[in-house]
């Protein structure tokens, strides 16, 4: 048996025909890619609350807190999918989940 690997970057243009079966796509990173923009809800960071007990950093399923100087300084929107895991697991209230939606218009005011 041959393993055929694909073009993944012309998939959107494939044809039925084209379509492979039996095909097991090769691992990826999420970091190369823009995850975040199906997300509905954001959790927004107090900054002078937080603690930099970094729970929020270990609970995060997708790696959206950015840590420097092992201190939190911020979310990383583009791979954050708005879960609230870290929201749930912040102990001080550093976090608040809120509708995207009212981001937006936050950032508009």
């Amino acid at each position: 048996m041959k393993l055929i690997t694909p073009n993944i970057e012309d998939f959107n243009s494939w044809t039925v025909d084209q379509m492979p079966t039996g095909f097991v796509m090769p691992g990826g990173l999420s970091e190369h890619y823009i995850t975040g923009g199906w997300r509905s809800m954001r959790p927004v960071w107090n900054a002078e609350a937080c603690t930099n007990c970094m729970l929020c950093w270990i609970s995060c399923p997708d790696s959206s807190i950015i840590v420097q100087d092992g201190k939190m300084v911020g979310i990383d929107y583009d791979h954050c999918k708005g879960c609230g895991v870290c929201v749930h697991e912040c102990r001080f209230g550093c976090l608040e989940l809120i509708r995207e939606d009212q981001a937006d218009a936050a950032k508009e005011a």
